[in-house]
């Protein structure tokens, strides 16, 4: 997948198909639209093309109420790649870009940078000052920019409660139902961050350890045991046992942690072909706990 920032010179053949979002969590929702706007690329010869913000946008327009993230940016990309889409373009979002109408960001980007020949998006899909670009304001341009509009119905969840979302998402894992947020996913929910030097405890009790600091604005499930899945940067993957929260243990009152068993931790990274994470309230020992038989495949 090629990847451009909106600075960057950028040479679209002819038109493009594209799709267009914040695409947080890239999940089964986000798929079906990428996988629509892939499909029409095919048929009508034009490249797919998938447009993303750099950041999200509540974090402009209302920060202090801005979701935690359940993907960054790079994650995103990675995400986005596997899907196939031929190009990300990248847009930076800033006050600037919040306040700009509608009309004008389809002029500007869509039509324009773009050369749209058609435009994918859920439709529930809202941009522009005051999100007032939705779906209808869209179709209104299509004769003036000679593009088609595609608004695809969002993708109900497996339990029957409501659509799949980000936001459905996010309070899945904050209730500690990874599994229902893996469906939502489509994947096992991931986090990244950085081993930090510890107390080195592993060594006294039987396995190593690590600490792990996640960036303080990822979504993080609620705070317990999980069984989850580690894997190295040699592609070695291993079960993991990840204590999420406080180390009641050794402290009291201690600060929230995220340490994993056998080094830096994954809360699962592919396709639900494995068991889900999960947790276990009540363990025999924090970081003890057993994870499913069979690790995540390529």
């Amino acid at each position: 997948m090629d990847v451009r920032y909106e600075e960057e010179q950028l040479d679209v053949p002819d038109r493009s198909v594209v799709a267009i979002g914040t695409f947080d969590g890239v999940h089964l929702g986000h798929q079906a639209v990428l996988r629509e706007t892939r499909a029409l690329a095919g048929t009508s010869g034009a490249r797919s093309v998938v447009a993303i913000f750099d950041r999200h946008p509540a974090t402009v327009v209302r920060p202090e109420t801005a979701p935690r993230l359940l993907t960054d940016l790079h994650h995103r990309i990675e995400l986005l790649a596997e899907t196939g889409v031929e190009l990300c373009f990248i847009l930076h979002f800033d006050e600037e870009r919040s306040l700009q109408e509608p009309e004008d960001f389809v002029r500007e980007v869509i039509a324009g940078r773009l050369a749209a020949r058609a435009l994918v998006v859920g439709e529930d899909f809202h941009f522009g000052r005051r999100r007032r670009g939705d779906t209808a304001v869209l179709a209104d341009l299509e004769s003036l920019y000679d593009f088609k509009v595609i608004g695809l119905p969002l993708v109900a969840r497996e339990d029957d409660e409501g659509a799949i979302s980000a936001t459905a998402v996010r309070e899945a894992l904050g209730r500690g139902d990874v599994g229902a947020a893996a469906a939502m996913l489509g994947r096992l929910h991931e986090v990244r961050g950085v081993v930090e030097h510890g107390d080195h405890r592993g060594r006294t009790i039987g396995f190593p350890t690590a600490n792990v600091a996640v960036p303080g604005d990822i979504a993080l499930p609620s705070d317990g045991v999980y069984a989850g899945w580690y894997e190295h940067p040699s592609g070695e993957v291993h079960a993991a046992a990840i204590n999420l929260g406080k180390r009641p243990t050794f402290y009291q009152g201690a600060v929230p942690h995220l340490a994993a068993r056998r080094g830096q931790v994954r809360l699962g990274r592919r396709p639900c072909r494995a068991p889900p994470a999960r947790r276990q309230r009540h363990p025999p020992h924090p970081g003890l706990v057993g994870a499913g038989p069979h690790p995540p495949r390529a």
